[in-house]
């Protein structure tokens, strides 16, 4: 993937996020991570009264929208139009759900923006991440956030590495992608549009848009 392809425009349709105006402005997803918090609450301070139940200062939840009683919801989140937060789920903090998104049991999100229609419907970890338009995460998939070293992550492109100066920065995974069940998303990947990850995967670096990886050394295009 070339440094232009990890681009907003490139893996995103952003008319399916409430967050689309700001996206819009940005060059890179990555950029958005440090600003999750401040678009929440902006945006949940906008939404209509009628259509949205306000529950304590900073979560904003559809009315249409069933979240079970038994999941948890932090602070900073936002649960869009027909959303399902379903049983233990774990919206730590700084979660924006997109209309007809399904967070699923136990799973755990963390400054993170879920297009609309996004599954994490099984034991999901999703954390400093951008998830597109019908992306949908396999059981126990996750993304990996922060590295073991510790040092700041950056993105891996055929042109070279991107900085992010960020310490702490999921997967940018396009619209349409498909994560296989027990995948894990190291800190920095960048999956292009209707990309299918095989189960069980380690992604690092980026993924061309509509390729198949089945490992580290074996990435192939779909056939039209």
């Amino acid at each position: 993937m070339k440094k232009a392809e990890t681009k907003i425009e490139c893996l995103y349709d952003v008319s399916h996020t409430l967050a689309g105006t700001y996206l819009q402005k940005l060059t890179y997803p990555w950029e958005a991570l440090p600003h999750i918090k401040e678009w929440i609450e902006i945006i949940g301070n906008s939404l209509p009264e009628e259509e949205y139940e306000k529950r304590g200062e900073t979560v904003w939840v559809h009315k249409s929208a069933n979240v079970f009683a038994s999941a948890y919801l932090g602070d900073h989140i936002i649960i869009g139009k027909d959303a399902e937060v379903r049983h233990c789920a774990f919206l730590r903090s700084c979660a924006l759900v997109g209309e007809g998104a399904v967070v699923g049991n136990s799973t755990e999100l963390k400054n993170v923006i879920l297009f609309d229609k996004v599954q994490v419907p099984h034991y999901n970890y999703v954390g400093d991440s951008i998830l597109g338009y019908k992306a949908h995460m396999g059981a126990g998939s996750i993304t990996s956030n922060v590295k073991s070293d510790k040092l700041l992550v950056k993105v891996h492109t055929e042109e070279g590495d991107m900085e992010t100066g960020l310490k702490k920065f999921g997967s940018m995974v396009g619209d349409g992608v498909e994560v296989g069940c027990g995948s894990i998303l190291n800190p920095g990947s960048v999956i292009g549009r209707n990309c299918s990850i095989y189960p069980l995967s380690s992604v690092r670096g980026c993924v061309d848009e509509g390729s198949i990886y089945k490992n580290q050394g074996e990435i192939v295009k779909k056939q039209a």
